[in-house]
């Protein structure tokens, strides 16, 4: 763990320097921490996956996550990516074990013919296009998924940009995403929420974290932010580690055969 006596400003100028471009949190070990969900995605994820015939994972990122299974689907799995950086990352790692990576835009539309996967799966995207799952989705498939809830670490975005309203913290919403799956003509048969709690044990992890997830504070830079940062160095090191709750939730749905 890092010194919290250590000067502010260095700490924050050596997390302003990190390279930030292949969502690789490794970089905070030791700075930062986040309890992990009850139900072990990856471990429930890669379970599914091996019974599986046609599989789709949608916004793969680096590809670690899949990468990281024991079996992948008897007949071929797919992954997609939109981000140039993490898209190439994804392919070499996933290519080596068959899985065919194709760059595309999940939250828009699916590059896929209807009725294709008996499993599609996403960690974390960033938008889900209910009705796009549903139609690649063959009869009888399931949309397994861990998704960010709503109003997930406002403590910290709150503590820059002030109380947000009730529209926003309402975002994401996991009754939301029933709704939605609902209406494009899926069959909810899971769906569980929790609050994880989170923290930051030095300034420069909670830099890197809102240079990384960017949509947190947006716009935010170091420069921007250098007075309230250099206060929140202040606050960690009177107080212990800034504590925030992110929010996770988990939903499987299935598309009625």
């Amino acid at each position: 763990m890092v010194d919290r006596s250590d000067d502010g400003d260095t700490l924050i100028d050596e997390a302003a320097a990190a390279p930030v471009d292949d969502w690789d949190f490794s970089w905070l070990a030791g700075r930062a921490s986040e309890q992990r969900p009850s139900w072990g995605y990856a471990r429930a994820m890669g379970a599914r996956l091996a019974r599986a015939g046609i599989a789709l994972d949608i916004e793969t990122g680096n590809g670690a996550v899949l990468a990281g299974v024991p079996r992948l689907a008897a007949t071929r799995t797919v992954a997609t990516e939109s981000w140039p950086p993490s898209l190439t990352r994804a392919a070499a790692r996933l290519r080596p074990r068959g899985v065919t990576v194709i760059a595309a835009d999940a939250g828009t539309s699916l590059p896929f013919t209807a009725n294709t996967f008996d499993l599609v799966v996403s960690r974390h995207p960033v938008a889900t296009c209910w009705p796009e799952i549903s139609r690649v989705l063959a009869p009888g498939g399931t949309y397994f998924s861990q998704q960010v809830g709503p109003a997930s670490v406002f403590e910290l975005v709150e503590y820059f940009l002030g109380p947000q309203p009730a529209r926003v913290r309402a975002r994401r919403h996991p009754d939301r995403a029933r709704a939605a799956a609902q209406a494009a003509g899926l069959d909810v048969v899971d769906l569980r929420s929790e609050w994880l709690r989170t923290e930051f044990h030095d300034v420069g992890a909670v830099v890197y974290f809102l240079r990384t997830v960017v949509w947190m504070v947006p716009g935010f830079t170091v420069e921007a932010y250098r007075p309230r940062l250099r206060d929140l160095h202040q606050h960690i090191r009177a107080h212990g580690p800034f504590t925030a709750r992110a929010t996770r939730y988990l939903i499987e749905a299935r598309k009625p055969a």
